[in-house]
């Protein structure tokens, strides 16, 4: 069982994906300062000065001061504003990752047209012809 771990960890899938989870980390967090920090106070000032965060349902029936402070008491409240913000970071956070896929993609394609055919497929286009004839 040792040597088959050390045969996965030879891999290097396992380093691949330790350095996807741990710059997928940090740029969560670029990602939530963005959308907290910028983004959501743009958009509640577009909504009549709406923060966002602050916003929540009572479900307690006990007075609350402020959702963060219900959170921390163990007050049931439904937190509606940080679920849009969590959507608004979710959208970007996609959006952000479908255009570095999509560059990746254009830059494999021009690689792949830059290689040529390898010498297999030549081989089975020089058959192909052959076999025309």
């Amino acid at each position: 069982m040792l040597n088959d771990f050390k045969e996965f960890l030879k891999r290097g899938n396992v380093l691949d994906l330790a350095i996807g989870l741990v710059i997928g980390a940090a740029f969560g967090k670029i990602i939530t300062t963005m959308v907290d920090g910028m983004l959501m106070p743009v958009v509640g000032m577009f909504m009549g000065g709406v923060d966002f965060t602050t916003q929540c349902i009572n479900l307690s029936g006990e007075a609350i001061t402020s959702c963060a402070d219900a959170v921390k008491e163990g007050k049931a409240v439904m937190q509606y504003g940080q679920l849009i913000a969590d959507i608004v970071s979710f959208i970007i956070v996609a959006f952000v990752v479908f255009l570095i896929a999509r560059w990746a993609i254009k830059l494999f394609k021009g690689m792949e047209a830059e290689a040529g055919p390898s010498a297999e497929e030549e081989l089975l286009t020089e058959i192909r012809d052959a076999l025309k004839k």
